[in-house]
């Protein structure tokens, strides 16, 4: 029986290109090859192509997600999703997947596009008690207060756009002078921008994937920051933050922020590997998002936690791949 050939779905239209390229190259390492006959498929744009390494092989034909090589076409079985931003995370390169009946990886349309913007995402999941900082939403040349922000807010607070990742356009604010910067730092990324109240606390994160029938929550991670948040220099410059997992807390906390996440996660109706955020303070996890396309590089969190549970990531793949293709 010939092997399922699997598109590993790199790069997309967001700041996060870079890091998507890199999650997609740790991705395709760990395919298992005795099983899967997988290619690298860089996005960007228009421009849709098959990479060997930097080589461009051949492109992708949109009209049924193929590709032809000497003459031999071949057509995608399944889709492994790891495009972080637009149009990856977001429902639009699902909805694609969707019209031409191709497994995918990732959550499918809805709860991509609810979990994407965080403000739509805040708000829902605060109608199911989930405690989280208050926030306002402003939108690209809406008029606002900047005095009245911080009144309602109050000091510091973090600005950030409402559609995004990896700590692009997040701005710590500490000076009311502050803001309009922050304000159009954040619009250079999303024309939404979510402006949140400050919680003291520590960071933690924890992932989870449902694979058929079976649900799996990874242990939790610790995130100390070197800088004043986990910004990006901290999550991608070795040496700039420290990440602990399982993380330094008791079984009670670590049962609850797993319980939490699994939680969100079914009220999401998620689906593959996704990784939820969270500041504590004293014994209250407050929700900071939801990542339905985690970072998959080597240092990334995820393959952090699948270690720290005892498992393979290749084993884990197959498991997912495995589970997508039989309910196509």
């Amino acid at each position: 029986m010939s092997k399922k050939i699997i598109a590993i779905v790199a790069g997309g239209d967001s700041s996060e290109y870079i890091v998507s390229i890199r999650s997609g190259a740790n991705v395709l390492k760990a395919i298992n090859r005795d099983l899967f006959s997988p290619w690298m498929v860089m996005i960007k744009g228009e421009e849709w192509v098959v990479l060997d390494g930097d080589d461009r092989l051949a492109n992708i034909d949109k009209a049924d997600f193929s590709f032809t090589i000497a003459g031999k076409k071949h057509k995608f079985d399944y889709a492994y999703i790891i495009i972080h931003g637009t149009p990856g995370e977001d429902g639009i390169l699902q909805g694609y997947f969707e019209m031409l009946k191709i497994p995918y990886s990732s959550c499918d349309v809805q709860s991509s596009a609810l979990t994407f913007n965080k403000y739509f995402c805040n708000n829902y999941l605060r109608s199911f008690g989930i405690p989280m900082a208050n926030s306002v939403r402003l939108m690209a040349g809406e008029k606002y207060s900047a005095v009245q922000i911080v009144e309602s807010l109050g000091l510091p607070l973090f600005v950030k756009p409402s559609a995004g990742g990896s700590s692009f356009g997040v701005t710590k604010v500490k000076d009311g002078a502050d803001l309009v910067e922050a304000i159009n730092k954040a619009l250079d990324e999303s024309p939404e921008v979510l402006i949140e109240q400050f919680i003291d606390g520590k960071e933690f994160t924890c992932g989870v994937v449902k694979i058929g029938e079976r649900k799996l929550v990874f242990p939790v991670t610790e995130v100390i920051p070197k800088n004043e948040f986990f910004d990006y220099e901290a999550k991608y410059m070795p040496g700039m933050a420290d990440e602990i997992t399982p993380a330094r807390i008791s079984e009670d906390l670590t049962l609850k922020v797993q319980t939490l996440s699994s939680q969100i996660y079914d009220l999401c109706n998620c689906n593959g590997i996704v990784r939820v955020d969270y500041i504590l303070q004293g014994e209250v996890f407050n929700f900071l998002e939801v990542n339905t396309v985690p970072g998959m590089t080597e240092t990334s969190f995820i393959p952090q936690q699948i270690k720290a549970m005892g498992l393979d990531l290749c084993d884990l793949l197959t498991d997912i791949i495995n589970s997508g293709l039989q309910i196509r």
